[in-house]
């Protein structure tokens, strides 16, 4: 027949469904296509290369057709039943109806539950707000509360302590003495919270005004000292109590909520400029106090010696009262004994004593005569 070999498409007689037809030139409508009403069936011009007579209307695949049989085609696909879209067939309850809605109550109400039991540590304390107002303060162990978002649990660590280093890097930190002396000052702070609810409500960052606060405290006490006291280690010591003072009566002031539990001084060195005289003058101090140990202890012996001598005298004198002719023959003798043990001659002018003393020659005489058998040989000997 003539419409098998149409241009327009291979038609059938048996009435096709039509997908045999073919691209229509431009401009003009393809064979079979027609406007379709609302609740009517497709009607359209006839291929005018077909016989008349009651032939049934050929049409296009439309975009409907094409995404229905995709979706057929697809593994568990159907038509109306909402399960077409990809997703595995979840079981279903006797009563046909699905479980995801009690699973996701199941998982609500289990999240619901964990936020109201609160298991604290030994160390630790939380504060509980209800609707974003305090509440109260929980201690360690289990503790029950409302669920959030009805009420808000904050857990924090307030029996452990907290170090600052100040400054918290290699940088310099320069502070003023009272003798308008500068030093590079590195301490330490530590401190642990003392009441969770003003730690947490009463300062913004209680973490940094702890920080300033030492900061503020350490330049007034380093302010009432001297350069020399800031250096030395008898001062640190005292500067540091004071600084530990300082701080709590301000941080009380505020009432911060945090106790003060020591500050130590780790560094305390003149400014990195001048440090090269100062190590010189500190050089010049140790040899100055090592002179005057040095001159303190010769001292020692000297008053040592002196009051020796002054003991011995106020004995003799004791002695003198007793019998004085005989105590000043006796110093006599022994003062010339003295005087005279080192002389060699002597020359003296008294009545009825030689004026002239050779000493040398009665030591010379007094002295052992040397061994005559060691001296002169043995007469068999010098056969």
């Amino acid at each position: 027949m003539a419409g098998r070999n149409s241009p327009w498409g291979g038609g059938r007689d048996d009435g096709g469904d039509g997908k045999g037809d073919g691209p229509a030139p431009d401009g003009e409508p393809a064979a079979g296509d027609a406007p379709e009403a609302r609740g009517g069936e497709r009607r359209g011009p006839r291929n005018p290369w077909l016989p008349s007579g009651d032939t049934p209307p050929r049409r296009s695949a439309g975009i409907e057709d094409i995404f229905r049989n995709r979706d057929q085609r697809r593994p568990g696909g159907g038509g109306g039943s909402g399960r077409g879209n990809g997703f595995p067939n979840l079981p279903r309850r006797p009563d046909g109806r699905s479980w995801l809605p009690l699973g996701i109550g199941v998982v609500v109400v289990g999240l619901l539950a964990l936020s109201s039991v609160h298991v604290l540590g030994p160390k630790e304390q939380a504060v509980v707000t209800t609707l974003g107002q305090y509440s109260r303060t929980i201690d360690s162990g289990v503790s029950l509360t409302l669920p959030w978002p009805i009420e808000h649990v904050q857990v924090a660590d307030v029996r452990s302590f907290s170090v600052d280093m100040i400054p918290d890097n290699d940088g310099e930190k320069l502070m003023l003495t009272s003798d308008k002396g500068l030093v590079d000052l590195s301490y330490l702070v530590r401190w642990n919270i003392k009441d969770l609810k003003n730690y947490t409500f009463r300062l913004s960052d209680p973490k940094e005004t702890v920080r300033e606060v030492a900061e503020a405290a350490m330049r007034a006490s380093i302010a009432q000292v001297s350069l020399n006291d800031a250096l030395s280690g008898a001062g640190r010591a005292k500067v540091e109590q004071d600084v530990r003072e300082r701080m709590q009566k301000i941080l009380d002031f505020y009432r911060a909520g945090v106790t003060v539990q020591g500050v130590e001084i780790k560094k305390a060195d003149p400014p990195s400029k001048t440090k090269s005289a100062f190590d010189q003058v500190n050089v010049a101090q140790q040899e100055a106090e090592r002179d005057r140990s040095e001159a303190r202890a010769w001292a020692q012996q000297v008053i040592a010696r002196a009051q020796g001598d002054a003991s011995a005298f106020d004995k003799v004198y004791e002695e003198y009262k007793l019998a004085p002719e005989v105590t000043k023959r006796r110093m006599y003798y022994e003062t010339m004994e003295r005087v005279l043990r080192d002389n060699d001659t002597v020359v003296a002018e008294a009545p009825g004593v030689t004026s002239y003393l050779p000493l040398s020659e009665f030591k010379r005489k007094a002295a052992p005569a040397p061994d005559a058998t060691v001296a002169a040989p043995s007469p068999r000997g010098a056969q």
